[in-house]
């Protein structure tokens, strides 16, 4: 399997301001309440949606208390039956394929402003399915290999004795795939406990190929229209299929 894009957007923040950090909580936090009020239970040994994302905000480093609190709230609050989850799909400079994943209380606000960020960047949001059919679905663990100390050959024995599916080397980290998107927590939890660092843990749109932007201002475009999604408060993830290099 070719390396995962997803990597350049975790080294782009690893270390990132307090600002960025508290906002990557922000939307956790929200998708952690959707999944307790939608799942029923503040539990994750009885609620699968919320054991992900659990183990997506433990690898994010969000403090246990933070977990704690934010279920609580979702025990103790209505307010978040008003957020639905909605996927926008169209295409960036250079004809990149982009999705983008949304959960929102308002939805002509948010799709009016993804919109616009496609328009403003030179690329245009397109129909339902006009660039989904072109990746796959899988749980996605991404572990640090930062020092260079972890054996390739244990790192691929001891991700398939965990469960996975599917394994490849990226720059500094090794990228473990589960082929069933909602199987990556039980594969996830089995590496932690043989002392793996998790990047990132979460059931991800891999697309199926990359490709590659050769213009410079397409390039610029890109990745300021991927800061704007990114920065946007509605929007949980985007996906591309943008070769960064």
């Amino acid at each position: 399997m070719s390396g995962h894009s997803k990597w350049h957007n975790i080294q782009k923040t690893k270390g990132a301001q307090d600002a960025k950090r508290a906002q990557a909580f922000t939307k956790i936090a929200r998708e952690m309440i959707v999944a307790v009020k939608e799942g029923g239970s503040g539990d994750p040994n009885n609620n699968s949606r919320l054991a992900a994302v659990v183990a997506k905000a433990k690898a994010a480093n969000m403090p246990n208390d933070n977990i704690k609190r934010t279920i609580d709230k979702a025990l103790g609050s209505a307010d978040s039956s008003n957020y639905e989850t909605i996927t926008y799909e169209g295409y960036g400079p250079g004809g990149i394929a982009v999705i983008v994943d949304a959960m929102t209380d308002n939805r002509n606000r948010t799709a009016s402003e993804v919109r616009h960020y496609f328009d403003k960047y030179g690329g245009k949001m397109g129909t339902t399915n006009c660039v989904a059919f072109s990746f796959d679905r899988k749980g996605v663990i991404i572990i640090d290999n930062e020092d260079g100390v972890i054996d390739e050959d244990t790192m691929l024995m001891d991700a398939m004795e965990a469960g996975a599916d599917d394994f490849s080397k990226d720059e500094q980290v090794y990228q473990v795939y589960t082929n069933d998107p909602d199987a990556f927590t039980p594969v996830a939890k089995a590496l932690e406990e043989k002392g793996y660092k998790l990047l990132s843990v979460q059931a991800e749109k891999v697309p199926q190929t990359y490709v590659t932007l050769s213009n410079e201002d397409d390039i610029k475009n890109m990745q300021k229209m991927l800061d704007m999604f990114e920065d946007n408060e509605d929007v949980q993830n985007v996906w591309h299929n943008w070769d960064e290099g």
